[in-house]
This record gives structure tokens, sequence and C-alpha cells, in this order.
């Protein structure tokens, strides 16, 4: 069953119980793209828009208070969950979202002309343009969606990245006495603990958070009310205050005017912004990812210093197999949010002078990095880190193992002649210990000293206190326990 309606182009059949109309239905015809519809946030965020211009425009006197109230009255119904199959606009359509947001003015008309009586698609009651599109333009309307959807968002992901972080700090404090050899450039390096390990991690996604909650100020700066071009034709500075009061009340959310409404309706490089402090988080993350699944790999024949949660079987054909399944998650999570960046970025400086047509592909990019995000944090932590334990025997076992401790000796006998220690050991598989106790460089008590691996995690020069150190690394010369040009050639 259709119904005929009829916009500037023509006659066109709608579904006869529809609530969209004949301009979304010439959308939905004309870009049959991806199957992807606007984001929940942006028809919440779209939705407000229009009640609150609604609300604005009955405060003025400027419309009529029974079609504002049927307005706000449908607005209502679909903020709380009702009609939100009617958005059935593809994500990929006709630049600026004027079809997005005709798809909303003709939903909300629809629906309240029906409560006023009236049957769907006649429009002679509350019509989309006339009235729930009143003091609007697409504009003015989508960017302002664009960034509240962004907001709506922005503290749930701030808290699970807050959260995470402190999954993190608590693993850091668990982890305090984890003795471990540290690794740059995929080599061992000096020893550090567990501990440390896990406070830069919880450190680095607390200072991508804080990037997030810092960007999204930038979002609170409104142009609702320029129109077309940021002169505020049919609105006004009355409008326009009005609608963003009504917004701020309504999602109680700090927001403002525009100060400059030619910049943001110009220009989208606050949700740029945004954007990369959402690809910082990312790239924070999924680097603590990354990390996980290193110093978990194995059991047998990795690393193994770390135990991940088991959450599923890992292989179709290797019984017992388990895999670092919600970390390698957060990673593909993570490289998609910098490919929505990288696209926002694009989309961005494609705008020509007083608009930005890019916009719809900029809200879908930028609203599905913040949705992903966020809750594939939540996951990552619940599923993967709360559950994190440490192999301390394993850990001890590798640090034993390792060279790298010889780096304490470099202020005592010099960097060459540890070096050579080093060398050798790895050769020989013998301890830097034994060795340099056989060319006598230093006595068994201060090499104790000096080689107290967890003394190494504190920082400064081990040992400094019973020894004499940095006067080493002359050949020939005595060192700090009086031997230390004796080195083998």
């Amino acid at each position: 069953m259709f119904r005929t309606e009829r916009d500037p182009l023509g006659d066109l059949q709608v579904p006869a119980r529809a609530y969209y109309g004949v301009q979304t239905a010439r959308a939905v015809q004309n870009f049959p793209i991806s199957g992807l519809r606007a984001a929940p946030d942006l028809v919440t965020a779209t939705i407000l828009i229009k009640k609150a211009a609604a609300q604005a425009n009955a405060s003025l006197g400027r419309l009529d208070r029974a079609v504002a109230d049927a307005i706000v009255a449908a607005a209502d119904e679909i903020l709380g969950g009702a009609l939100r199959d009617q958005f059935v606009v593809d994500v990929y359509q006709a630049g600026a979202g004027t079809s997005h947001n005709m798809n909303a003015n003709e939903v909300l008309a629809n629906r309240a002309g029906e409560i006023l009586g009236e049957p769907l698609g006649s429009y002679k009651k509350v019509h989309p343009n006339d009235h729930v599109n009143m003091g609007q333009s697409t504009n003015d309307v989508f960017p302002t969606a664009t960034r509240l959807a962004l907001l709506l968002g922005a503290a749930p992901l701030a808290a699970a990245a807050h959260a995470l972080a402190e999954s993190l700090a608590r693993k850091a404090d668990a982890f305090a006495g984890v003795l471990k050899t540290g690794r740059t450039h995929l080599q061992d390096a000096v020893p550090i603990t567990l501990g440390q390990e896990f406070s830069g991690y919880a450190a680095c996604v607390r200072r991508g958070a804080e990037d997030v909650v810092s960007a999204a100020g930038q979002l609170e700066e409104l142009n609702i009310g320029a129109t077309a071009v940021g002169t505020s034709l049919n609105a006004g500075d009355d409008y326009r205050r009005l609608v963003v009061d009504n917004l701020a009340r309504s999602t109680r959310l700090t927001l403002r005017p525009a100060t400059n409404l030619f910049r943001v309706t110009q220009s989208m490089g606050d949700v740029l912004a945004y954007s990369s402090a959402m690809r910082r988080l990312a790239v924070e993350v999924g680097k603590v990812a990354s990390d996980l699944r290193l110093l978990s790999m194995g059991p047998r024949a990795g690393l193994a210093e770390i135990a991940l949660p088991a959450v599923q079987p890992g292989s179709s054909i290797m019984p017992g197999k388990v895999n670092p399944s919600v970390p390698e998650m957060m990673n593909q999570v993570c490289f998609q949010v910098m490919g929505c960046d990288a696209t926002v970025a694009i989309a961005c400086e494609a705008g020509q002078l007083e608009l930005n047509v890019m916009m719809p592909v900029i809200a879908w990019n930028a609203v599905h990095a913040s949705t992903i995000m966020r809750n594939a944090m939540e996951t990552f932590r619940t599923r993967c880190v709360d559950g994190i334990a440490a192999d301390e025997r394993r850990a001890r076992e590798l640090l034993e193992r390792s060279t790298a401790a010889a780096t304490a000796l470099s202020p005592y006998i010099g960097y060459a002649a540890t070096a050579e220690i080093a060398k050798e050991a790895v050769k020989t598989g013998r301890t830097i210990r034994e060795l340099v106790l056989e060319r006598g460089l230093l006595d068994a008590k201060q090499l104790d000293e000096i080689l107290s691996v967890d003394a190494m995690t504190r920082g400064g020069i081990v040992g400094a206190e019973t020894g004499r150190a940095g006067q080493a690394g002359q050949v020939g010369q005595a060192g700090p326990a009086g031997q230390a040009g004796r080195t083998r050639k």
C-alpha cells in the first residue's frame, strides 16, 4: 500500500504507513549505497534540535502553540525510542545532510499532524519545512547535530577511558614487586618491574582521556540559527539564544551560541580536533593491547610473563590453544578509529566557501569512532585487564638470563669493559657475576650491591653509597675498586 506525495520534482509514491515523506523516499531511491543508517546519537541530537526550535519559535510567537506542542510531543516520543525505524536515509547521501534533515522534518511533521488528527502525508496542519524546519537550514542543523551527538557520547567515552586507566593502575600496584626484563627495540634492556610498566600504561590512557575531555569543549559552540550561510536569515539572535538555552536545559550540557557563525558554518575543524583526540586515545590504548599480546605470548615458546583471562577457544584445529582474543579485538577497533579520523580529516579539508558539504561522512565516522571505542574499552577492561595475572617466576627466570643488567657496571668499570663482559656472557652462557669476579674487577660484596636488579629499578647509580662510581672507563687506570683497568684483550 502506498500514498502519493508531491515535492518540487513531482509526484512520488511513499509507503502508506511510513512516517517519512516524499523527500526521504527520493533519498532512499537515490542512495542505495551501504545499508548503513544514521547513528542513534545523531538521530537523537537532530530531534533535540527540532524540539528546541519549536519551543523557541512558539515563545517568539512565530509558531502556533498547538502546532509547537504537537511537534514537541512527537519529538519526545522519538527521544523515548519510538519511530526510530523511520530514519532510513543511507549514511552516504547528498552533501550537507539535507536528506537526513528532511527525514527528521517529515517524520516529526507526520507524527505531529497525526496527533492533531491529520492523516499521514497531508501536511496541512504541520508542514515539514514551514513548521518543523522553521528558522533552520540543514547548514546549521546538521553541524549542530553532529556536535551534540559527539557531546552526548563524550562523557561516557572519557569515563570508559578513565575506568580502563584505573584498572591498569590497580594492576601496577599489584605487580609492584614483580621484577622483570625491560625491553627496547624488542631486545633485552635494564630491569624494570611489571608494576612500573603498567603504571606507564595507565598514565598513557589517562592522558588520552584528558585530551578527549579538552577537545570536547570546542564542540560546545553551536551555530544553530546561522541558517544557510551564517547570516541568521529567517532566524535572528533571540531565536538563536532560545534554541541553545533549550538544548542546554534538555541535554544538561554546557552549550553556547557560536561567537562567529561564519566560522562554525564554514568549518568542521572543531569536530576534527575531537576526532584527533579520539585517534590519540586509540593509539595509546592500541599500544597497550599490543604489549599485552607480546607479554602473554607463549605459554611455552614465548615470553609468558603475564597470563590473560581465557575468554574463548583459540583454534578450530589446535585443541587447548587460547588466544589473546580481547586485545586482538581492541587493536582492530583502534585501527578503525584511526581510519575514521583519516576520513574526517580529508572531509574537513574538502569544505568550500560558506559550507562543508561533506558533513554526513564526517558525522558518521566521528560518531562511529566514539561508539566503538567506548564499547571496546569497556570490554577490554572487564574481560581482559581486570583479570591479568603475573607469572613472577617466569619473569624472574628471563631476567636472570638477560645480560642487560650489566649496564649497572658501567659507572664502575666503563662502557667498553661492560660491553665486553656482556658479549662474553651471551657467547658462553656464563653469568655477569662470574665473569666480573673472574677478572677481579670488583669484589663480591660490592658486585652483589651493583647487580641488585631490585635496586636498578629505583634509579640512580646502584651501589654508589659503598662504591666509587664515575671514575671508570679508561683502560689501564684503576677504577672504583682499584681494578677497573685490568680488562682482558
